[in-house]
């Protein structure tokens, strides 16, 4: 099978939508290795356990529910998927993508039992591309092992206990993948990440937008805002070094109410739908969707109070939150 448009409902990475993808979240074969024997794929010579994905082991949810103390685990499935189509000299048409929204803490990943990527840190996302790993025949089989020693008090754990049991203030331990993972296939030039800064005083939008690909050819990127059926903006930019970094007006007929409609604010959260095109030498090599809004936030000190208040400024409403102020700055 090919990957199709499916629902958006539950997608993955809401601020950049590719309408082909496929998730992989399910049931995964799962294993533990506690004494570090297996290295490969091959070594796994039995998996005892089903576990739903993307729950954690610890989770019930997962349907393994083992909170104890584990040095490693594996997940092993297979997913329909054909291979993309090759030209005359053999090279892919589309790249196919996998993605992991987090595995914590340390992933290998095979295809197909080749080694594809690794990656250390149990809160970011990270992709590989799987495009020369998938078989012909549209079965594939991906593996991951993962590295979590929990009595490895030096790495990140924001507030995961390091006891058996859970006490005080920390929270029970995470391990393994426990966001989703996904499938998607993407032209060769295609956007790799999109940012939006909000301006009210000056009205606009700045853009960042992200490339990866070839740059050998003329790419434009075409970007159209709205808030439902009414258009705010649709401006074309040439791609250079792989970015695009503008800023994007919007017409101010210079009345407040007018204004207020688009204001993103607690009681009335309106959020601008934003849709950009890829082409190069005019033919469209990708599309996204996005979504941005008008606000601003700031954290007036005040000098006779511990705390700080929170103010999310709008012309239509100004929405205050007590937060505790802490020693180094930050608020919690």
């Amino acid at each position: 099978m090919d990957i199709v448009a499916v629902n958006w409902v539950g997608y993955p990475r809401p601020q950049l939508r590719r309408k082909r993808w496929l998730s992989l979240n399910g049931t995964w074969r799962f294993a533990y290795d506690d004494d570090l024997r297996w290295r490969v794929p091959g070594d796994v010579l039995d998996w005892p356990h089903q576990i739903e994905v993307p729950f954690a082991p610890e989770s019930k949810k997962s349907g393994v529910h083992d909170t104890s103390f584990h040095r490693a685990c594996w997940y092993e499935r297979e997913f329909a998927l054909d291979h993309a189509p090759l030209d005359a000299a053999g090279v892919a048409s589309e790249r196919t993508l996998l993605h992991f929204g987090a595995v914590d803490y340390q992933a290998e990943v095979w295809v197909n039992g080749e080694f594809v990527t690794q990656h250390e840190g149990g809160h970011t996302p990270f992709s590989a591309d799987i495009t020369y790993t998938l078989r012909r025949g549209g079965t594939q089989r991906v593996t991951v092992r993962v590295l979590d020693d929990p009595f490895d008090l030096e790495k990140p754990r924001g507030k995961q206990d390091w006891r058996l049991e859970p006490h005080a203030i920390w929270y029970p331990r995470t391990t393994g993948i426990w966001q989703t993972v996904w499938v998607e296939r993407v032209a060769d030039v295609h956007f790799a990440s999109l940012r939006w800064t909000p301006n009210l005083e000056r009205w606009e939008i700045a853009l960042h937008a992200m490339t990866v690909g070839p740059t050998t050819d003329e790419l434009r990127l075409r970007v159209t805002l709205r808030v439902g059926p009414n258009i705010l903006a649709s401006d074309d930019y040439g791609v250079v070094h792989q970015e695009v970094h503008r800023r994007i007006g919007l017409s101010d007929p210079g009345v407040d109410d007018f204004r207020n409609e688009l204001l993103w604010s607690p009681d009335r959260p309106t959020l601008i739908e934003a849709d950009l095109q890829l082409r190069r030498n005019g033919v469209l090599v990708d599309e996204v969707s996005s979504y941005t809004a008008l606000r601003s936030i700031s954290a007036p000190a005040r000098k006779t109070h511990p705390q700080r208040t929170i103010v999310c400024a709008s012309a239509r409403t100004r929405s205050r939150l007590l937060a505790r102020h802490a020693d180094d700055g930050s608020v919690r």
